[in-house]
């Protein structure tokens, strides 16, 4: 990490998230012209968040919105090297901070965790607490004022975004153990601490998986949309379509993906799956 300001970095992109014009309680609404970019799990893939820069190329392109999610807790070469997946937070609150209207974030599973200080074990290590002492480890005496401002950008991530063109955008989607319990005028506040623990629909929303037929259908008709685009559940080949009505992305491997959403004009199935498109395409 190369800027000598990583705190006033996290803060002011925090802050930024907080009055970012497009939210609604928890909710991002997305106006009905421009293009929405829409990622996966990014998950430390530093190759793969430059890209992504490079194609949303924000300074020329003013009506470009972008998501980001689950940036955090990389995959390592070994059990002891260090977690630097915060370098690529501090890239993205820079990247926030340089286009406020354009960058966005969602709240996903790991972030949550980091946040709460509840364990999530990844090939047999507890990447919540590697994460915690790579931080301390290179920052020395400030990494505790860099963990406590990591921590105020996650909770100022919104939790879902909407399209004009009724798809809904989170990092995940209530499962069929959670639906019943699962509050969804959660998106019309900030959440609360009991949304955020296990149990509370905040918690659901960013770990639901396995969403069956029928939870699809019936969270369409709860939340009022077509199509749901989500990252969390992992993707060897990019990406997955459940249902016919729910995309899920990842960008954190060499087969990853991003897709593409014109907010101004209708869209199927047909629409959004062709528009998924490759990093590896990306020079």
């Amino acid at each position: 990490m190369t800027d000598s300001r990583p705190v006033e970095i996290l803060r002011e992109a925090a802050r930024l998230n907080r009055e970012d014009p497009l939210l609604r309680g928890s909710l991002m609404v997305f106006p009905n012209y421009g293009q929405l970019v829409m990622t996966g799990d990014l998950h430390g893939h530093r190759r793969n968040f430059q890209k992504l820069q490079r194609f949303c190329d924000l300074e020329h392109f003013a009506p470009r919105h972008v998501i980001l999610h689950e940036l955090i807790h990389e995959e390592l070469p070994s059990y002891t090297a260090p977690d630097t997946s915060y370098e690529l937070l501090i890239e993205a609150a820079k990247w926030k901070c340089e286009f406020p209207d354009q960058v966005h974030f969602l709240l996903s599973n790991h972030e949550l965790a980091q946040l709460t200080n509840s364990e999530i074990s990844k090939n047999g290590r507890i990447v919540t607490q590697a994460f915690d002492e790579s931080v301390r480890a290179a920052y020395g005496r400030d990494g505790e004022d860099v963990l406590a401002a990591i921590h105020d950008l996650i909770r100022s991530y919104p939790l879902a975004g909407r399209t004009p063109n009724r798809v809904f955008i989170a990092h995940s989607l209530p499962g069929a153990r959670e639906l019943p319990t699962f509050d969804p005028t959660l998106f019309f506040r900030v959440p609360r601490e009991e949304d955020l623990r296990d149990g509370g629909s905040a918690h659901a929303l960013v770990w639901g998986r396995y969403q069956t037929e029928s939870v699809v259908n019936a969270l369409r008709e709860m939340l009022d949309a077509d199509f749901f685009i989500c990252g969390h559940q992992p993707q060897e080949m990019g990406y997955d379509v459940l249902h016919e009505r729910m995309i899920i992305l990842a960008s954190d491997h060499n087969h990853g993906v991003f897709l593409t959403l014109d907010l101004s004009k209708p869209v199927t199935l047909d629409s959004l799956t062709r528009n998924i498109r490759p990093f590896a395409a990306i020079a």
